[in-house]
């Protein structure tokens, strides 16, 4: 039976004496409300259409053939398409999806993922360098899924960088794209281009950092932050 239709044909029926003032019973029944639709991931691609491995192989070989190495033996034949491939491999991040989720619980302290690993190259000699990457946010209205810092990372450091615009660049994307109430980064590295080559300082490394927002500005959580990935504010 049809609960609506029977409360509608109860209140057109016959009524008893008096009962003329008394409101009609609703016809109708509350339904519950549908929830807002979860927004759609971000789709994060690199645009790799430019691209050229043949004449990246051909170029390599003129390169290597200008300082004197003969790619015509045996071990040095395929030399050329293996720089091409790497180099190639190294300016082409991984596709991602920016996954996010509702801070459903109103969770308001720091999120930090330590020791990401970052390899990137150096845009004056094309050399590489690598070292981690510690990335913290506070939450706003939706958290991060864990796995999406790293990745985030990954996607500028597979460029020809400077260190200290890696470090710049993943701050003001996940400001940019999560909304939180702050963000950090703190990247650690050692360059090639500075222990192979030149005042050749074995050993030596680099340390950058960027602060937005409340980890900016406040000095308790700024502490906090630079205290937890192991330096002091």
């Amino acid at each position: 039976m049809d609960l609506a239709g029977s409360i509608t044909s109860h209140a057109s029926g016959s009524r008893t004496s008096g009962s003329d003032d008394l409101p009609a019973p609703s016809a109708s029944i509350p339904r519950p409300q549908a929830s807002a639709p979860a927004p759609k991931p971000l789709r994060v691609v690199h645009d790799t259409d430019g691209i050229d491995l043949a004449e990246a192989e051909r170029a390599a070989a003129s390169f290597l053939a200008a300082l004197g190495l003969d790619t015509g033996t045996e071990s040095l034949h395929g030399t050329p398409g293996r720089m091409a491939r790497a180099y190639a491999e190294l300016f082409s991040p991984r596709p991602f999806d920016l996954t996010t989720f509702p801070n459903d619980e109103g969770y308001d302290e720091l999120v930090l993922a330590r020791s990401i690993p970052v390899r990137s190259v150096c845009e004056h000699h094309l050399l590489p360098f690598t070292g981690t990457a510690h990335v913290g946010y506070l939450p706003g209205h939706r958290i991060l899924g864990l796995s999406k810092l790293a990745r985030v990372v990954e996607h500028f450091a597979c460029r020809p960088q400077v260190q200290e615009r890696l470090t710049k660049q993943v701050a003001d994307w996940l400001q940019a794209h999560l909304e939180p109430k702050g963000v950090g980064v703190v990247i650690e590295a050692e360059h090639s281009c500075m222990t192979l080559r030149g005042v050749q300082a074995t050993g030596s490394s680099t340390l950058t950092s960027t602060l937005l927002g409340t980890l900016r500005h406040d000095a308790r959580s700024r502490a906090e932050f630079l205290s937890l990935t192991g330096l002091h504010s």
